[in-house]
């Protein structure tokens, strides 16, 4: 059952090298969530990189060098690990938006325009997530991150990926090494209102 299989995707940190399933496995199943997942007007304007062996290297090279320029001194060791951690992983899959895709978008529906962008952002969500469930459906161990900002023009660049492409989030992927730790629910009580 669905409501089963939801509970098998977690953030895994501890990745390594060894993969349950083949890269071609693997890159089926992003073209199958590509394919399937909802977008508002059918606007389709996620966009997709994954990155094996040598530019999954180079891409988290190019995150440490960035977080070297920003972060304080006495913060900089445990951020390094961290992303030393996410360059052991099999690959990442970097997952854009099309900023092309959202100025037609907000043309060709005006009434919209305003809510264009979150809704798009809303679509991108839903790719990350089917992404992230079906690698866990496969046990490859994946965690969603955030350094776009600090690496966005570098990756377009040296990737030579289109200008247009906004760079969302990444999802480091590989071989569990280590189950996640326990994870504290908030009661369902506080965030569910169901009104009769």
């Amino acid at each position: 059952m669905l409501t089963d299989a939801l509970t098998l995707r977690r953030s895994i940190y501890a990745l390594g090298q060894d993969m349950p399933i083949s890269d071609e496995k693997l890159i089926k199943t992003v073209e199958q969530c590509m394919e399937h997942c909802p977008t508002a007007f059918n606007a389709q304007s996620s966009r997709v990189a994954i990155l094996l062996a040598a530019k999954h290297t180079q891409f988290w090279k190019l995150v440490a060098d960035a977080l070297k320029k920003v972060t304080p001194s006495e913060k900089q060791a445990a951020a390094l690990q961290r992303v030393a951690d996410f360059a052991a992983a099999h690959g990442t899959i970097l997952l854009f938006e099309d900023a092309d895709t959202l100025e037609k978008m907000q043309k060709q529906f005006a009434l919209y325009a305003a809510a264009m962008d979150n809704w798009l952002q809303q679509g991108n969500a839903i790719l990350s997530y089917m992404i992230w469930q079906c690698l866990a459906e496969q046990k490859v161990g994946a965690s969603l991150q955030h350094y776009g900002n600090l690496v966005e023009s570098d990756v377009i660049e040296q990737f030579h990926l289109p200008k247009s492409w906004r760079l969302v989030a990444q999802m480091p992927f590989g071989g569990i090494m280590a189950p996640p730790a326990e994870k504290e629910m908030m009661p369902l009580s506080e965030r569910l209102k169901v009104l009769w």
